[in-house]
């Protein structure tokens, strides 16, 4: 059986495109990028906690790469990146996630023991942080 090219355009055509959610509610890249934030909160208010970049530059490498695989463009991946209302959100749902954990700002012991205890977790936080202790 021979399918003509009309019909196959046809096909083709009519079969539903494979929408992508909006970058900035894409899980896995929310998900890694607020740990980012996360990261630099505990590093910017413990003093026995450092960042690691090249583990972070590293990870926003990959990310980007992920992005790319999922379909979006690299126009849409630099804008997400760049956007100040996008860090804006980033940086308000670390503080939120730090409060929960008891890390609220003027508390150094408590950022340093989330800090610890996502290093002991093997999280992505903790991944990116190192314990100067």
């Amino acid at each position: 059986m021979k399918f003509s090219p009309i019909l196959i355009a046809c096909v083709l055509l009519a079969a539903p495109a494979f929408a992508l959610v909006p970058i900035n509610q894409e899980k896995k890249i929310n998900d890694t990028l607020r740990s980012g934030f996360i990261a630099d909160a505990i590093a910017d208010n413990c003093p026995t906690m450092e960042p690691r970049k090249l583990r972070a530059l590293n990870e926003l490498l990959k990310l980007r790469d992920y992005a790319l695989s999922q379909g979006y463009t690299a126009a849409e991946v630099r804008a997400f990146v760049e956007s100040k209302s996008e860090k804006a959100r980033g940086k308000a749902e670390a503080a939120a996630w730090l409060k929960s954990k008891g890390a609220v700002p003027g508390q150094t012991a408590a950022y340093c023991a989330v800090g610890e205890a996502e290093i002991a977790r093997g999280s992505l936080v903790g991944f990116l942080l190192r314990s100067t202790k």
